[in-house]
């Protein structure tokens, strides 16, 4: 699970000229393969950005074979910020809701590609990702800046207003957007305690963020939110001690709990999530009393790093229903 680093600017990997369009190629070659494709990448996306194209919307969902079509050809016309994510990573999970709300209120001014790397491995290899999440703006057929990890709302609007402005008069989507709004209604103003806590966390001081939400905890016990992003500040701040030693430890002695948790965690940050899970409800399995409760609680609080609705979570708690009855 790749931790966030705050790195803006358009990475060494995206300097210089970029060329996007080289993966039509490959997306032409699968399509003469496998028959068309349900999004080709022949006819450019209508004008005005969102609402246009064969997927249309705010929000689109980008593969290989649909590259060429929603993100070189549509960013001739408006810009395109691609967030490359995966189903497994933690911070993806907090921003890419941000992205989607910011690009629903933009009115087309902007549009929002998302792309999956596990799925479609060469877009990542195209933009040399290093981590995850990385978010690339794309203007005219060309990266025009990026930047990676889980940003505060604020900061990522104030990114994306300095490309709006930058872009206006070279992208006709953007002005056409603009021109064609109607008043937007005043914006709710911000939770300060969670901007707080989100800049702390993005900028990698896991202790000031995990004290800052639990102020919030201390004001607000019930808050879900919360608690849910608690979780995984502490799990980062877990992560980040990770030794990969403490696997052979735990293999070595299946009865030192410590290890068998250590070991889990190690395991899910370096995405072996079944066997993190298995390795745990095994230990269950072995343990009574306090200590499987110590066991349980750590592993319901792995399931809560991922969305409830993930496969290898609802196996697991199967398993662990299993191992407890």
């Amino acid at each position: 699970m790749t931790q966030p680093r705050n790195t803006p600017g358009v990475p060494s990997a995206l300097s210089g000229a970029v060329d996007l369009s080289g993966l039509k190629q490959r997306a032409e070659a699968s399509k003469q393969q496998d028959g068309p494709s349900a999004v080709s990448g022949e006819a450019p996306p209508q004008p005005g950005g969102a609402g246009g194209g064969a997927t249309g919307g705010a929000v689109i969902d980008v593969t290989e074979s649909s590259f060429q079509a929603e993100i070189v050809e549509r960013s001739m016309n408006t810009l395109v910020v691609v967030d490359l994510w995966a189903e497994w990573c933690g911070p993806c999970k907090q921003l890419s809701p941000v992205l989607e709300k910011l690009a629903g209120e933009a009115n087309g001014a902007w549009v929002l590609a998302k792309v999956d790397v596990d799925a479609n491995p060469r877009i990542s290899q195209l933009f040399g990702v290093q981590s995850i999440p990385t978010i690339v703006a794309i203007a005219g057929g060309q990266p025009v800046d990026a930047f990676s990890g889980a940003l505060p709302e604020p900061e990522i609007k104030q990114w994306l207003n300095k490309l709006l402005d930058a872009l206006r008069d070279k992208l006709p989507g953007i002005r056409a957007a603009e021109e064609g709004a109607a008043a937007e209604p005043a914006e709710e103003p911000e939770d300060e305690r969670f901007t707080e806590a989100e800049h702390a966390f993005a900028q990698g001081d896991l202790a000031a963020a995990e004290a800052a939400y639990r102020r919030i905890l201390d004001a607000e016990p019930a808050n879900e939110q919360a608690k849910a992003a608690l979780n995984q500040v502490r799990f980062a701040a877990r992560a980040a001690e990770s030794d990969p030693a403490v696997l052979t430890k735990a293999d070595a002695d299946p009865s030192d709990l410590d290890a068998q948790l250590a070991a889990a965690d190690h395991q899910v940050a370096q995405q072996q999530v079944e066997a993190a899970f298995t390795r745990l409800i095994d230990t269950i399995r072995r343990t009574a009393g306090q200590d499987r409760d110590r066991v349980r609680e750590h592993l319901v609080g792995l399931f809560e790093l991922f969305d409830p609705a993930d496969d290898r979570v609802a196996k697991a708690r199967r398993d662990l229903a299993g191992a407890l009855f």
